[in-house]
């Protein structure tokens, strides 16, 4: 039941899963996936906040941006959505579009949780992201293989059943869009995290070879509010594979936010 389809609102220019009551609480998925992949922490967000867990633009059921749209068109795309100043919680690119609106609409977020954010990715791997990106035609489905097996090791699971087939539906032209900006932005800049005012938490897993233990704390150490957490054992997709653990910091974070 937990990554079972759910039902959509229109918030704003995006459709996004809405639950409970209380202050406002928006999550943000990664490329290629949509607002279930939150499916482990809905329920037991809603109980204490209102819950909007959007469909990234070219992504589940909201309207794609126009051609070649920039970070800061996602970023707009969100704060639209935004009808009180809320918590901000993202996952991978959805750590980039929460950063950005931090920085750009500071009156709008009361605090910032990046989970498995990258920052000033090393040559290799920026070539690596870059030449993926460059490799999608924006008309067929990319094979979802490769980036199941960086996130999944290849062994099967209901949360790789789940991305398989979400990597499998999003419409392509979306997919390339947001993971060109995705892959050619090398996360925010020093001088934008030293003007974020709000508390931020950076979260990712002590496994994950590509937004690192070290990119957090690098992050979290330019916040002037600024806090690290690294569970261990996961790597990438940690909201779902590491659910608990997540779940409970990201209710901690945001109770002590508000």
């Amino acid at each position: 039941m937990t990554w079972t389809t759910r039902q959509r609102s229109e918030v704003g220019p995006l459709c996004a899963i809405v639950a409970g009551g209380g202050p406002t609480l928006v999550l943000i998925h990664g490329v290629g996936l949509r607002a279930e992949a939150w499916g482990a922490q809905l329920d037991a967000l809603s109980k204490d906040f209102r819950v909007v867990a959007i469909d990234m633009p070219g992504h589940g059921d909201s309207a794609a941006l126009p051609a070649e749209p920039s970070l800061s068109d996602y970023t707009q795309a969100v704060a639209t959505c935004l009808e009180e100043p809320c918590v901000v919680v993202g996952h991978s690119f959805g750590a980039m579009i929460a950063l950005d609106l931090a920085i750009t609409y500071p009156e709008q977020v009361m605090g910032i949780a990046a989970l498995n954010a990258i920052f000033r990715r090393n040559p290799s791997a920026r070539d690596a992201v870059i030449a993926r990106a460059a490799s999608l035609d924006g008309s067929s489905v990319a094979d979802p293989t490769a980036p199941l097996d960086r996130w999944f090791g290849g062994i099967p699971s209901p949360e790789r059943a789940a991305c398989a087939d979400w990597l499998s539906c999003v419409d392509p032209a979306g997919y390339k869009a947001a993971y060109t900006v995705f892959a050619h932005s090398n996360g925010p800049t020093d001088a934008g995290l030293k003007a974020i005012n709000c508390p931020a938490l950076f979260m990712t897993g002590g496994q994950e070879p590509n937004s690192t233990p070290a990119m957090s704390r690098a992050m979290a150490g330019l916040v002037p509010n600024g806090q690290c957490a690294v569970i261990d054992d996961a790597a990438h997709m940690m909201p779902m594979t590491h659910a608990a653990d997540v779940t409970v910091r990201i209710a901690s974070f945001a109770k002590e936010s508000v």
